[in-house]
């Protein structure tokens, strides 16, 4: 057999079900074998979105996304999704082409060490040497791209390995680590910090998600009566509507939910990475108590000094503290939770064009059902996303936060797409994010995909404005001019809508999430709210 066909076996056995890539010269006997697999190849237009595709495929499902590439430019391009992917902790396994063995310890061309090159982003990087080993680097990339926490894992295939032929051999059985339950000492622990903390706030992260947690999150609120707070990557981790949902926390500058972090004697943190939402932010005193229950140890930060740590799994952990700890009287979540409210419903009927930020939240919201997904990118309008948006399940809105890149909402919509076809799916992007992949509306109309893409248009870097603004009261250089977005959509035999007044919008995406096809809608947004919003909250008073 060749090795080529023994790596997609090995695929196949990891469960893999579709792969987003570029064909290349140094990956056509991978190409080849595909044609004989059951795992569907999805062409893309670009490697960073393939890239892009993986990484919201591993946050929505769990399971590594993967995406192949060739060697050289197809293999950087790689990078940014990658990165994205290692940093945000999907699980995503990256494969790329290489040149042959007999010239890499030479200049030769399109060869770079990509073992070296992608080291730094991933959690684990190798090159496949022998054919011999592949059942081994596959199911070892495979098991540290999945286990907690997760990352990327990187696999360079020379080509004339690929080719090589050799005697069969079988995949390794495929095998996860369990966590382990935490020990009892630590939940007794914590147990006691709890009851006998006067105002405690749980910070919810996305190791929730990760850990299927969520519901052991609700559970444990109620049962202890304790708000929650969540990171903008663990929205919907608590349903939005729960009276003990306190919304999101992440901005750098003060917000309402800081109101609740400033009273706190102490803060549980739940499947929390600090690469979230760094805490310095949130605890800038250092005196606050802080529990950090998660799957794996608290991250080493001046300002993230654990009073205890209970490591495991995540769901046992608040289910064996729920029963130990005290009830407790909500001490902050009635007026604190109000004001979230009123703040949401306050601009559902703003007439005002361009459309303000808050009143396409409102009209979003109201379009799609609770486990409707939305993929915002990154920008102005993901602040927005992040405060506003109200989440009622896990995975519903994802938001890239740890490496925060622009440009993947429009490929993130094609993964989530694949993933729940039977779902509504909305990529929510500014001009500059959406220009920098949209390319991949072909690849969703290739495959007969249908999800709208809500651009918030300003023909500005409009979240650079708002911290030039911030900084120095002027912009400089954010300006730029767009396509005729509703041409640019019919090019691709996509369709197109242009949002004329506030009335607008509703109707608009109501009917646009009736179309088969891929829309754009091309909604001037009223950035002018960016800096009332700084201004509103430099004011702020606690409602508390």
């Amino acid at each position: 057999m060749k090795a080529a066909e023994l790596f997609v076996r090995c695929l196949e056995n990891e469960g893999v079900d579709r792969i987003y890539g570029i064909p290349g010269e140094e990956n056509i006997d991978v190409m080849d074998a595909l044609l004989d697999s059951d795992i569907q190849f999805v062409t893309t237009r670009h490697e960073q979105g393939a890239a892009f595709m993986a990484d919201v495929y591993g946050r929505l499902t769990g399971k590594a996304g993967v995406c192949l590439a060739t060697l050289g430019p197809g293999a950087t391009n790689l990078i940014t999704g990658v990165a994205d992917a290692n940093m945000d902790l999907a699980p995503v396994v990256a494969i790329a082409g290489q040149g042959s063995t007999r010239r890499l310890h030479k200049e030769s061309h399109q060869i770079l060490d990509l073992v070296n090159l992608f080291e730094p982003i991933s959690k684990y990087s190798t090159q496949i040497r022998e054919p011999e080993i592949i059942p081994e680097v596959v199911r070892k990339a495979f098991k540290v791209a999945e286990t907690e926490k997760p990352g990327c894992s990187f696999i360079d295939f020379p080509e004339n390995i690929a080719g090589s032929e050799m005697a069969v051999k079988l995949p390794l059985r495929v095998q996860s680590p369990t966590l382990p339950d935490p020990s009892p000492t630590k939940i007794e622990q914590a147990a006691k910090l709890v009851s006998s903390a006067k105002f405690p706030l749980i910070m919810a992260g996305n190791g929730v998600i990760r850990a299927r947690a969520s519901e052991n999150l609700v559970k444990f609120a109620e049962k202890l009566n304790i708000p929650v707070a969540t990171t903008f990557m663990a929205k919907g981790a608590i349903p939005f509507s729960h009276t003990l949902s306190l919304g999101s926390v992440g901005l750098q500058a003060t917000d309402y939910i800081s109101c609740g972090f400033d009273r706190a004697d102490l803060v549980i943190c739940i499947g929390y990475d600090i690469v979230e939402y760094h805490p310095h932010l949130w605890h800038k005193n250092n005196r606050t108590k802080i529990l950090h229950i998660h799957a794996t140890p608290a991250e080493v930060d001046e300002h993230y000094i654990v009073e205890s740590g209970v490591i495991g799994n995540i769901g046992v952990a608040l289910d064996k503290i729920a029963e130990s700890a005290v009830p407790h009287n909500d001490f902050l979540t009635a007026n604190l939770r109000q004001t979230i409210i009123n703040e949401v419903s306050e601009h559902a009927n703003d007439t005002g064009f361009p459309v303000k930020p808050q009143k396409i939240m409102w009209d979003l919201r109201q379009v799609l059902d609770p486990r409707d997904i939305v993929i915002s990118d990154v920008g102005a309008h993901k602040m927005w996303m992040a405060r506003m948006y109200q989440a009622e399940h896990p995975n519903t809105c994802i938001i890239s936060n740890g490496f925060a890149s622009m440009g993947i909402a429009v490929p993130g919509a094609v993964a989530a797409k694949f993933v729940y076809p039977e779902r509504k799916v909305v990529a929510v992007t500014g001009d500059a994010g959406f220009m920098m992949n949209s390319q991949e509306i072909e690849t969703a109309i290739r495959h007969k995909l249908a999800f709208v893409i809500l651009i918030w248009t300003d023909s500005e870097y409009g979240l650079i404005k708002w911290h030039q603004l911030r900084h120095f009261g002027r912009p400089s250089n954010i300006s730029f001019r767009n396509p005729d977005f509703l041409k640019y959509a019919e090019s691709f035999g996509a369709k197109g809508y242009r949002v004329e007044s506030a009335g607008d919008l509703l109707p608009v995406l109501n009917e646009a999430l009736n179309q088969d096809t891929v829309t754009i809608i091309d909604c001037p947004v009223d950035y002018s709210e960016n800096m009332k919003l700084t201004e509103k909250l430099g004011e702020l008073v606690c409602p508390i």
